[in-house]
């Protein structure tokens, strides 16, 4: 059986800065691949909530991009925010407290998975 999915596509700012650096053959195959998906913007709410997790431990220091990144997709209502970083965003020990720090605020926090885990991976 056949299941398509439908999903409107977002990116942040901040997802094509990281995919033009480098390779420049590869970067210029990524932001290819990009060109036409909606962008989302980083505006103050953005950066000041990715500060206030890494400066309440809910996000190591280390990963105040990956903090912008969840942040971002926070502020804007995403459902999900797809990542390959499992090490800090599609990690249930962090995510927890992300999401502990962000019901304090009133937030909600998009459902993380990386690409495989929300299609279903490959056939066995």
């Amino acid at each position: 059986m056949l299941i398509q999915l439908c999903f409107d596509l977002h990116v942040s700012e901040l997802v094509l800065t990281e995919c033009a650096t480098g390779d420049p053959s590869a970067a210029r195959k990524r932001l290819s691949a990009l060109r036409g998906i909606k962008l989302l913007d980083i505006n103050l709410y953005c950066i000041q909530f990715a500060k206030d997790l890494v400066a309440a431990g809910a996000a190591p220091s280390k990963a105040s991009e990956e903090a912008l990144h969840i942040s971002i997709a926070t502020v804007h209502f995403s459902d999900y925010l797809l990542t390959w970083n499992c090490r800090h965003i599609a990690n249930p020990d962090i995510q927890a407290q992300i999401a502990i720090n962000f019901q304090a605020k009133g937030l909600f926090l998009p459902f993380i998975y990386t690409p495989d885990e929300l299609i279903g991976g490959e056939d066995e």
